[in-house]
């Protein structure tokens, strides 16, 4: 059965988009040994559920817009999706260098300590709720700008913003269980790869409306 094609352009975005989500859960599942399932479940839970609120929220928001810039919405698209995923590329490349450096001065408390990072951050790392909902909040704010982009674009909120949130539901579950195995190593590639395909989807939107001449 073919998916459609704006199906398939929500399900790439909503990977991309849960690849910080991705980051963190793997992290944590790296640097808190024996983590519950339940604290699992509930993180998995909010990162969902934050990347499900932020495209509804941009697309309230660039709903007021439309009118404005509807004569070159695409290129307004393309740009955010491209600053998003350039953003993303840019961090996971400075935090590949900030763990190098780290490694070489780790010690308690140091640039090295497993508490350093976001999935750190706070006495119970992820397991404490106001980490959580900050890190949750985090790393949900670019979804914002996609749900602007939706706006622009006229496609509906709900069903892709369901779509987004269910996939980064399913993302950091799987993250969670991936950090517990496999080590910190593709923490960095999953970042990388979600921005690249932020910009390949932009790139898409920008080339078809340029192609029917809008």
């Amino acid at each position: 059965m073919k998916i459609p094609a704006e199906l398939l352009s929500t399900l790439l975005i909503g990977l991309s988009l849960s690849m910080d989500a991705f980051a963190v859960s793997v992290s944590s599942g790296i640097a808190i040994p024996g983590l519950k399932p339940f604290y699992m479940l509930r993180a998995s839970f909010f990162f969902g559920l934050f990347q499900f609120l932020m495209p509804v929220a941009g697309w309230f928001v660039g709903g007021g817009l439309a009118a404005y810039i509807g004569p070159f919405d695409h290129w307004v698209v393309f740009i955010l999706l491209a600053f998003i995923g350039g953003k993303m590329i840019l961090e996971s490349l400075r935090g590949e260098k900030n763990k190098k450096a780290g490694s070489e001065g780790a010690g308690p408390g140091g640039a090295g300590d497993e508490n350093a990072g976001p999935e750190g951050a706070g006495r119970g790392g992820i397991r404490s709720l106001w980490t959580l909902l900050s890190v949750s909040l985090a790393t949900s704010i670019d979804a914002l700008a996609v749900g602007v982009s939706f706006s622009l674009l006229d496609q509906g909120i709900w069903l892709n913003a369901l779509i987004i949130g269910v996939v980064t539901f399913s993302c950091c579950l799987f993250g969670f269980e991936f950090g517990r195995r496999l080590g910190r190593l593709f923490e960095k590639w999953a970042a990388l790869a979600g921005g690249l395909v932020l910009i390949g989807v932009g790139a898409k939107i920008l080339i078809e409306h340029l192609a029917a001449g809008k």
